[in-house]
């Protein structure tokens, strides 16, 4: 426990404080500190972004190849996904908004404005590479498409009926688009969000917006469910690896 006092009394004898570390942007807590949730940080207070173990990693990945081994082989798995698909498309203008929040012109400005923010905020904080953590999620954003784009060619699967004879539907480069660009701006806003009401409702927001990105794609006939899974086990990836590159990034500043 660190002490808001120079020195403390304990039974007539003078302890001298505790010496703490320089605080850094997106640290990992200390053993001291393992809670990350429980109070609301200042930015550079060395507390963490959100996010999950390493370890992890290996659920999202294994989900994702068995769902390309079923859409490939058109297994029972695939088969199940475009029974529902069929079952609840009902295309109409509200869903086709929705979808419409995973465009590029719709999600990549949010994102640069978030980023912009961010950066002016650590710097005027007074952060060491400053600029560096914007300029990752951005190539992070940029990477999508050169990742998204070769999976729907090689795996070729047709879209629902009422997108016609086309292939190239898998995994959902929407869904994609917007998992990465509002996951970002979380990751990138949440070293400067101060109270755990802030914190709770950048997240709620994210999450809004992307399930409201998967009901529009799906309901509207754009996707079949399974696209948009396989694009969230992606993205989770992504995001997760975003992670714990930045906290990297913040132990080896000086």
């Amino acid at each position: 426990m660190r002490w808001p006092f120079g020195v403390f009394e304990v039974r007539g004898t003078r302890t001298p404080p505790r010496p703490t570390a320089p605080a850094k942007l997106f640290a990992v807590p200390t053993p001291e500190d393992p809670d990350p949730g429980h109070a609301a940080p200042s930015p550079g207070s060395g507390r963490s972004v959100p996010g999950r173990p390493a370890s992890l990693l290996a659920s999202p990945v294994l989900l994702f190849l068995l769902i390309t081994w079923q859409i490939t082989v058109h297994g029972p798995l695939a088969r199940a996904d475009e029974q529902v698909g069929r079952a609840v498309v009902h295309p109409d203008r509200v869903s086709g908004d929705l979808a419409d929040l995973g465009n590029i012109a719709v999600a990549v400005p949010v994102l640069a404005v978030v980023l912009a923010c961010a950066a002016w905020r650590a710097r005027r904080a007074g952060t060491d590479r400053w600029w560096l953590p914007p300029v990752i999620a951005g190539a992070l954003m940029a990477a999508v498409p050169a990742l998204i784009v070769p999976l729907k060619e090689l795996i070729a699967r047709p879209g629902p009926p009422v997108m016609g004879p086309v292939t190239g539907f898998y995994p959902s480069g929407h869904t994609a688009t917007a998992a990465v660009a509002y996951g970002v701006a979380a990751l990138v806003l949440w070293p400067w969000l101060r109270t755990p009401y802030a914190r709770r409702t950048v997240l709620a927001i994210c999450l809004v917006l992307n399930l409201a990105v998967a009901y529009g794609l799906v309901r509207h006939g754009y996707h079949w469910p399974l696209d948009v899974l396989a694009s969230w086990c992606l993205c989770a990836v992504l995001l997760s690896s975003l992670r714990i590159l930045l906290n990297r990034i913040s132990r080896i500043s000086p």
